[in-house]
C-alpha cells in the first residue's frame, strides 16, 4: 500500500496543504468540522504523526542540506541560517548529499530518527520521491537557489540573478568593452541560467564563442579564463558568475602575463570576503547570501509552527559593487 502524503489528505478533504499541517500541529485556527474531517482521513489512511516540537526533553532541529560544501559561499549562507536558529533556540544540522541516491536514503533515515522540524535545501535538486517522503512525514521544506523547478507549493528563496548579470555586463560595456567573456556556473542551476541570460541581455550582439562553462569553483575559472585568453581575438573583459571563478581568471591572466585591470577587466558574482581581499580588489555583484539564509530559516520556522507563507517565491536584490578590477580597455 502506497504511503499517503499530506497533499493527498488535503486533496481528499478539499482543503489546502497548510490546513492539514495546522491540524497536525494542533493549531487552533481550524474550523471544528474541517479538523474532524482531516483527523478522520488521517486515521483512515494510517498516517503516522511525527513527535511534536513541544515534546518535553526534545530539542528543536532544522536540517540544512547542500549538494556539497566545497564552495566558500556556503559558509555565508550557513551563517545567516545559524544566526536565526541560535536566536530562536533551534539547532541546525548541516549535511551534504553529493547527489548520490544512497547518501540521500541514509540522510532521510537520519532525518526521521532525529525528528527534524524542517529542511532547507540549498542548490539542490529536490526529487519527487524525496519531497513525497518529507510530505508524508509532515516536515516543512524551503529551497534556496533550486536546481531545476521546485514544486509550486514549496517556498523558494533566491536573488535577482538576471538583474545582477545584466548590471555586471552593462558596467563593462559602459567602460568601453565590446568583447566580454563569460564563465557560467552549473547548467542545472536556475541561478546560473539567469546570470547567463542577464549577460546576454546586456550585450547588443552576444557572441556565443565568448562563453565558457564552469562550476563556480576556482579551477573552472582558471581553465575558462585560459581558454578565453588564448583566443585569436581574446576578450578585454571577463565576467565570471562566481567570485571564486573570478579569482581563477586572475590566475589565468597572471599566467599569460596580463595585469588586472590594465590589460583585462574582471567581474565576479557573490561578494564574498575574498573579493575585498583580492589584489586588486574585485568588482563583483553582491548576492545577499547571509540574508537569504536568514530568510530561509525564518520561513522554515514559520512553516514548522503551522503558519501560512504569504510570498512563496522571494528574490532578494543584488547590487553591483565596483572596486579596482575593472577599467576602460586599452586601445588596440
Amino acid at each position: 500500500m502506497a504511503r499517503v502524503t499530506i497533499a493527498a489528505i488535503a486533496s481528499e478533504a478539499g482543503v489546502s496543504v497548510p490546513t492539514v499541517s495546522r491540524v497536525l500541529n494542533g493549531r487552533a485556527d481550524v474550523a471544528p468540522q474541517t479538523r474532524e474531517l482531516v483527523e478522520k482521513l488521517l486515521k483512515q489512511h494510517g498516517y503516522r504523526r511525527r513527535a511534536s516540537r513541544q515534546q518535553p526533553g526534545r530539542a528543536a532541529l532544522v536540517d540544512l542540506v547542500f549538494n556539497d560544501l566545497d564552495s566558500p559561499w556556503a559558509v555565508e549562507l550557513i551563517r545567516g541560517v545559524e544566526d536565526v536558529m541560535h536566536t530562536s533556540g533551534v539547532g541546525t544540522v548541516v549535511s551534504a548529499v553529493h547527489r548520490r541516491s544512497a547518501a540521500t536514503r541514509q540522510w532521510l533515515q537520519n532525518l526521521y530518527a532525529r525528528q527534524s522540524d524542517g529542511v532547507i535545501f540549498v542548490t539542490s535538486d529536490l526529487t519527487t520521491p524525496v519531497y513525497a517522503e518529507l510530505q508524508r512525514l509532515n516536515i516543512p521544506v524551503v529551497v534556496v537557489d533550486p536546481a531545476g523547478g521546485a514544486p509550486l507549493d514549496i517556498p523558494v528563496i533566491g536573488a535577482t540573478n538576471w538583474a545582477g548579470g545584466l548590471s555586471a555586463t552593462q558596467h563593462l560595456a559602459s567602460l568601453g568593452h565590446r568583447r566580454i567573456g563569460f564563465i557560467a556556473g552549473p547548467k542545472q542551476l536556475l541561478c546560473s541560467r539567469a546570470r547567463l541570460d542577464g549577460y546576454r541581455a546586456g550585450l547588443e550582439h552576444p557572441d556565443e564563442s565568448l562563453i565558457r562553462q564552469g562550476d563556480f569553483l576556482y579551477e573552472s575559472g582558471y581553465t575558462g579564463g585560459m581558454s578565453l585568453l588564448e583566443m585569436a581575438d581574446p576578450p578585454t573583459a571577463v565576467f565570471a558568475s562566481s567570485d571564486t571563478m573570478a579569482l581563477g581568471v586572475y590566475e589565468a591572466a597572471r599566467h599569460k602575463g596580463l595585469r588586472v585591470p590594465d590589460d583585462l577587466s574582471v567581474v565576479g558574482f557573490d561578494d564574498l570576503p575574498e573579493a575585498r581581499w583580492a589584489s586588486p580588489p574585485l568588482t563583483t555583484v553582491r548576492q545577499p547570501l547571509a540574508e537569504m539564509g536568514a530568510l530561509a530559516a525564518r520561513t522554515a520556522l514559520r512553516l514548522a509552527a503551522g503558519a501560512d507563507i504569504e510570498a512563496p517565491r522571494v528574490e532578494l536584490a543584488t547590487e553591483l559593487v565596483v572596486r579596482d578590477s575593472t577599467a576602460a580597455p586599452r586601445p588596440r
